[in-house]
């Protein structure tokens, strides 16, 4: 029998503070609120609480996959974390939702690949599964916690950027589920956007802190403006390319939630109709790595749903500049 992994169960959280647009009008004294809605999509954004770390956001959506599969925690056999804005530089944030939710089974690792990372880590999940018979069940989880990193007079990184988790259950057995993934990269933008401070590179010495202030997230220098345009149809096209399965054939796609505008130019790139999308940034802000699978547990708890046999492509992409795409029917 071939081995093959599927989702088993979705999960999500958003921590309870809501920051809406207005806050931003009263702080840097112009209309933040009417820019966002028109040009990115976003109304407001969720900020976690001072006793919550990113470990507490993605065990909240673990435990909601775990509960909704029927598991319970000792039943994980892997648990990968993508974040960039973990718990500690070391160890993993992946140990630390492990101890939290009691899953003594579970192998663990981090995944960074920035706002990338949870696609990147859902292929590197499946493909686990599918070769080595150890691992059953897995968890894979986005965690993002950038509310610690932002520089609240930066109005271009502190209006955008938000806290949240998502999460899926993996199961292996023959029924249908990861088709095909793609990943890339584009390497020389490694120092356009991240957090430069903290790690080997600018280390949080005294000096360090009075030249730089604390480890924040900086936009250093711009991003093509039509990077996503240009590489997310290109992407999407070859990873179908390897299911032998074409843009027809996607019942779903689901995108980085960073910009609707961008979302609606793909989609119309691709000769998709946009109800063949979902997006969450207008109510939860942009939070990197968790926003796709936030959207995608969203997407399945709504009336509009997800039916068995249908084909769900992830796009994503992320500081680095990294890239990744990867196709699933839906079980």
């Amino acid at each position: 029998m071939t081995r093959c992994a599927y989702i088993l169960s979705t999960g999500g959280y958003a921590p309870a503070q809501v920051v809406p647009n207005a806050v931003f009008d009263a702080r840097f004294g112009e209309s933040i609120d009417e820019w966002l809605r028109a040009n990115v999509g976003i109304r407001e954004r969720r900020y976690m609480a001072a006793d919550e770390t990113t470990s507490d956001l993605a065990v909240a959506a673990a435990r909601q996959a775990l509960e909704r599969a029927g598991l319970d925690a000792a039943d994980l056999d892997l648990i990968i974390v993508a974040t960039d804005t973990p718990d500690y530089l070391s160890p993993a944030t992946a140990s630390v939702v492990q101890a939290k939710l009691g899953a003594r089974r579970a192998g663990t690792f981090d995944l960074n690949a920035a706002c990338a990372g949870w696609v990147t880590a859902l292929n590197q999940a499946a493909l686990t599964m599918a070769a080595d018979a150890d691992y059953r069940r897995a968890l894979v989880v986005g965690g993002y916690g950038m509310s610690r990193f932002l520089d609240p007079n930066d109005k271009y990184t502190a209006t955008l950027f938000a806290d949240g988790a998502g999460a899926v259950i993996l199961a292996a057995g023959d029924k249908p589920g990861f088709l095909a993934g793609k990943l890339q990269a584009v390497g020389e933008f490694h120092d356009g956007m991240g957090i430069y401070t903290g790690g080997a590179f600018r280390p949080c010495t005294p000096e360090t802190l009075a030249a730089f202030g604390p480890p924040r997230v900086q936009f250093v220098r711009k991003f093509p403006r039509a990077f996503n345009t240009e590489y997310w149809p290109a992407l999407i096209q070859a990873t179908l390319n390897k299911a032998k399965l074409s843009l027809a054939d996607v019942d779903w796609f689901l995108f980085t939630q960073i910009n609707l505008r961008t979302i609606e130019m793909v989609m119309t790139m691709l000769g998709q109709p946009i109800e063949k999308t979902h997006w969450v940034m207008d109510k939860w802000g942009y939070t990197g790595s968790a926003c796709l699978p936030m959207a995608l547990d969203d997407l399945a708890m709504t009336r509009r749903g997800l039916k068995p046999g249908q084909t769900v492509m992830f796009c994503a992409s992320g500081g680095g500049i990294a890239l990744a795409a990867s196709l699933w029917r839906w079980a």
